[in-house]
């Protein structure tokens, strides 16, 4: 029973999914989502507030002006994509708080939540 204890709460630590990152939104948490795909992926559809930071990109440089107590929230496509798995675990490595989207950006749409893209809101 522990050892289930552990895992579930190790996986609840770790990965977050679109109504409980949906809430943390509109709540006003202090929460950064950041979309690890590349910048063409970003213009045609993302999450509304998200940042658009390629995994490849994410270096110890280029995270300098990041804030390390903000909590970060990393998606991609969602499954067949591994780029926010890239991501969480480039910032993870940095020393940065992280949780993967489960799901990402399809899972997203499926709970009915919203998107934009670099032409308008949809």
């Amino acid at each position: 029973m522990d050892n289930a204890v552990k895992h579930f709460s190790d996986k609840l630590e770790h990965e977050t999914d679109s109504w409980d990152l949906k809430s943390a939104l509109d709540n006003g948490e202090r929460v950064v989502v950041l979309d690890a795909r590349s910048p063409q992926s970003f213009q045609v559809e993302h999450i509304p507030s998200a940042i658009n930071f390629p995994h490849r990109t994410m270096n110890e440089e280029s995270t300098r002006h990041l804030d390390r107590s903000t909590l970060y929230v990393v998606y991609c496509d969602g499954i067949g994509c591994n780029a926010s798995t890239k991501g969480s675990l480039n910032l993870a490595r940095l020393g940065f708080r992280v949780k993967e989207l489960m799901g990402g950006l399809d899972w997203w749409k499926r709970d009915g939540c919203k998107t934009e893209s670099s032409a308008s809101p949809r």
